[in-house]
């Protein structure tokens, strides 16, 4: 049985990475060139799985296999129908958002280098493990209520709004069985006595927190002529991309944290800088926080393939993107549909245009 096409996944300590295989990479490969088209309106599509035949059933746990799990994440992906697929969707679920919230930086979460980037304690480890959380949680819920779990099904909290809205057919998102189920999924009660486990699993729980923090109340009228006579409601989570740009404004944001013994419990404990003036703080449960200063990632190291050959706007980001290096520019023609009309009743007749447009891209 082959392994997936083009990409291996894993999910080892509580963040979902996507690793490429190895190649020969050119700079102007990056994902985020590839993808520079990436507008914020992307939906989450399904990862093509061989089947060649298989039975439901058995291909689900061929879709545990295929991932890297750890051996208790293994048993639960085995004992969860469902739940492989719903892992692939968060892994590229998390990776296109974490593309687009930083296509516009230095480090635009490239693949390239993930695996040494999470062995570190930078802010964009930090990011990683929050978004991928993120992705989890919500991936979990949106999968109970559309009905691709057998395990779960529609938001299951015990009050009279969701018996109202069963009864009308519409199926809240049950983030209350993904946080349950992930604390376990995720290990989240073995907390780490280094101040490197502390940070990773803070993280983790604070992309779930952020995901918790966009569940909104939906409502919708029924009765005569639009009349709000019957009203139902139910708990929906925000779009994934609302949830990326809190993300990244924490990231934006995120306090460096040292360990430090609390002198009433005698316990270690996650320390941020002093508030104010005052004494040293307990980092907040929504913040982001990391242990070391991160890499300019101008040039190519460990962690990503550098700035060199990226694309970049000349009025907004070149002078930071390509780290004072200058920018190359050239000219390329571009296909665009123009001089529309609208024929009755519902076509519309357009011409094929071409423009020349200028590309920027950093030096060297």
């Amino acid at each position: 049985m082959r392994r997936f096409p083009w990409h291996q996944l894993s999910l080892k300590a509580g963040v979902v990475t996507m690793h490429s295989q190895k190649k020969k990479v050119q700079p102007e490969t990056h994902e985020i060139t590839r993808q520079q088209s990436l507008t914020g309106r992307e939906v989450l599509t399904h990862l093509s799985v061989p089947r060649q035949g298989m039975t439901s059933a058995k291909l689900h746990l061929k879709q545990c296999d295929w991932l890297t799990l750890s051996r208790k994440q293994k048993r639960l992906c085995r004992k969860e129908p469902g739940l492989a697929e719903v892992l692939c969707d968060a892994i590229h679920l998390g990776v296109l958002e974490c593309q687009y919230q930083f296509r516009n930086e230095r480090w635009n979460c490239s693949l390239d280098g993930r695996t040494e980037l999470l062995k570190r304690g930078f802010k964009e480890t930090g990011f990683l493990y929050a978004v991928s959380s993120a992705a989890l949680s919500h991936s979990l819920a949106k999968a109970c209520s559309s009905g691709r779990m057998e395990r779960c099904t529609c938001d299951d909290s015990p009050d009279l709004e969701n018996q109202k809205a069963w009864q009308w057919g519409v199926c809240g998102d049950n983030l209350k069985y993904s946080t349950r189920f992930l604390k376990n999924f995720l290990g989240q009660k073995k907390i780490g006595k280094d101040l490197r486990a502390k940070v990773d699993i803070h993280n983790t729980k604070m992309g779930i927190k952020a995901v918790k923090s966009g569940l909104k109340t939906t409502c919708k009228c029924h009765g005569v002529s639009g009349s709000c006579a019957v009203r139902t409601c139910w708990k929906q989570l925000s779009p994934f991309h609302e949830i990326g740009r809190l993300l990244k404004n924490k990231f934006d944001n995120a306090v460096k944290v040292f360990s430090a013994t609390n002198d009433a419990t005698g316990h270690s404990e996650l320390m941020g800088p002093p508030a104010h003036g005052h004494l040293l703080r307990l980092p907040r449960s929504t913040d982001l926080v990391y242990m070391e200063d991160s890499p300019d990632f101008c040039r190519k190291n460990n962690f990503s393939l550098g700035t060199v050959g990226r694309s970049c706007s000349k009025e907004t980001n070149c002078d930071s993107i390509c780290c004072g290096r200058g920018h190359n520019t050239r000219s390329r023609m571009v296909t665009f549909s123009c001089h529309c009309h609208v024929q009755w009743c519902c076509h519309v007749e357009c011409q094929q245009c071409m423009q020349e447009e200028e590309v920027y891209t950093c030096k060297r």
